[in-house]
């Protein structure tokens, strides 16, 4: 992995153009668009929130140290893209530290990563606690008020125990997008202004969910407890690659190759497709399409003695007769 891990200037700047620039072009046009056609202005937000997504990737880097070589210039880029795609780079950095450094360890779960159970803990969970999971779980739940909550509630505060670099990354986040949304709410219009940045952030944070989702969560992934966890494993195993159609995989910054990112994350986006081409071992990782990574849709709880995803359904009447009688055994 060495020889790839470290960022080409040259094409981390040409990525920020040919990504931030055509952003804002799809924004002005989308504006202008509202006095022809609302139909016509949804089409290009939908654009621009690939757009946007693509910025996040950028952003996603910038968090690894991994866009540029200056860690100084990762910041500060980091910062900015954080800004335009709300999310706070010090706090989120930290999350996602924790996420590469804890996934598919069922004994750290918690940290920048999507809520798992096992089947026996959801089995032995309160009702409350089952109610809440199902909830959570529930497509329209995670893809639709997931990146609302994201956006607007859990990255506007600080982490517990946060340093004062960090806090204060997060103040000046939030106080530049209050500040970006009261100017453009006050030379556009607020009507205006929502009609365009609504659909763009609710689309862009939809597909950033899905995205994180669909690549761990697929059939044969892997979970461990942490004195069986292993890092490559859990990397190349517990990771998949989302083959996708190559305008979508140009979009979404290559990140469908996220067991090379989760194997070195200091591995730049548009590094990672030719890691996973001439590296032998990692062509043969869990591989999910458009198409096969739907089913995902239906996998809920994690099968400890299967080793695989499973839904809801059929195994609680299994499951619930084994503990009945091991509760009876006992008592």
């Amino acid at each position: 992995m060495a020889p790839f891990e470290k960022p080409n200037t040259r094409d981390s700047i040409w990525q920020l153009i040919n990504t931030v620039v055509p952003f804002f072009l799809l924004w002005f046009l989308a504006y202008q668009s509202l006095s022809i056609s609302y139909v016509l202005t949804f089409v290009l937000c939908v654009i621009a929130a690939g757009f946007l997504v693509r910025i996040f990737i950028i952003f996603h880097d910038c968090c690894h140290y991994s866009f540029f070589q200056n860690r100084l210039a990762n910041k500060i880029l980091g910062t900015i893209t954080g800004i335009l795609t709300f999310f706070p780079y010090s706090q989120w950095q930290h999350d996602h530290s924790v996420h590469h450094a804890t996934s598919s360890n069922l004994d750290k779960r918690g940290t920048g990563d999507i809520w798992v159970l096992t089947v026996d803990e959801y089995l032995s969970a309160p009702l409350l606690t089952k109610l809440a999971y199902r909830f959570y779980r529930n497509p329209f739940v995670m893809f639709g008020l997931g990146p609302i909550y994201v956006f607007l509630i859990k990255n506007r505060f600080n982490r517990k125990g946060a340093r004062l670099k960090e806090r204060v990354n997060t103040y000046l986040t939030n106080i530049s997008i209050i500040s970006l949304v009261w100017l453009f709410c006050w030379t556009l219009g607020w009507k205006s202004f929502l009609l365009i940045q609504g659909p763009i952030f609710f689309i862009s944070g939809s597909l950033g969910v899905w995205l994180f989702y669909v690549q761990h969560t697929f059939e044969d992934s892997y979970f461990e407890e942490d004195e069986n966890w292993e890092y490559v494993k859990a990397a190349v195993e517990g990771s998949s690659y989302y083959k996708l159609p190559k305008p979508l995989q140009w979009i979404t910054g290559n990140i469908g190759f996220h067991h090379v990112h989760h194997l070195s994350p200091r591995v730049p986006n548009y590094k990672l497709e030719e890691v996973h081409n001439h590296t032998l071992p990692l062509q043969n990782v869990p591989t999910i399409t458009l198409s096969t990574s739907l089913r995902s849709l239906s996998f809920r709880l994690w099968d400890e003695q299967n080793k695989k995803f499973v839904g809801y359904k059929g195994i609680s009447t299994k499951k619930e007769r084994k503990i009945s009688a091991q509760v009876k055994s006992e008592l």
